[in-house]
């Protein structure tokens, strides 16, 4: 049987890690670490990038209006046009394609699309 102060001592452990870790940055996956994502499950890897690809554009409007709304100047306008699931990829491919010199493995992703929305739909 636990003593009370071990069970105290691990609900603290615990909640001090669960802090730490909704403090933490989000880390974006680099294009290597894409890459590899991809060649790592030849069912189901094509499937992974994309769900992940959709997500950083969420998350890079998301950011983006966030920051107009703090008063930065805005890159990407939209201007009423929705942003559909299935352009992620078509998005991220197309800027690769486009700056091919530019992005290196050990770059985020994320760079990628907010790069690739910015070019799209230029304010």
């Amino acid at each position: 049987m636990k003593s009370p102060r071990s069970s105290v001592a691990l609900r603290t452990l615990g909640a001090l890690l669960f802090a730490a870790a909704l403090c933490a940055p989000a880390q974006s996956m680099t294009i290597r670490e894409l890459r590899a994502v991809q060649a790592s499950d030849a069912r189901h890897g094509e499937s992974f990038v994309l769900y992940y690809l959709v997500g950083v554009m969420e998350g890079v409007v998301e950011a983006h209006a966030h920051d107009v709304r703090q008063g930065a100047k805005p890159r990407i306008c939209l201007d009423g046009r929705r942003l559909e699931p299935r352009m992620a990829q078509g998005l991220y491919q197309g800027e690769m394609r486009r700056n091919v010199d530019v992005y290196e493995a050990d770059m985020s992703a994320q760079l990628v699309i907010a790069n690739a929305l910015a070019a799209a739909y230029p304010c």
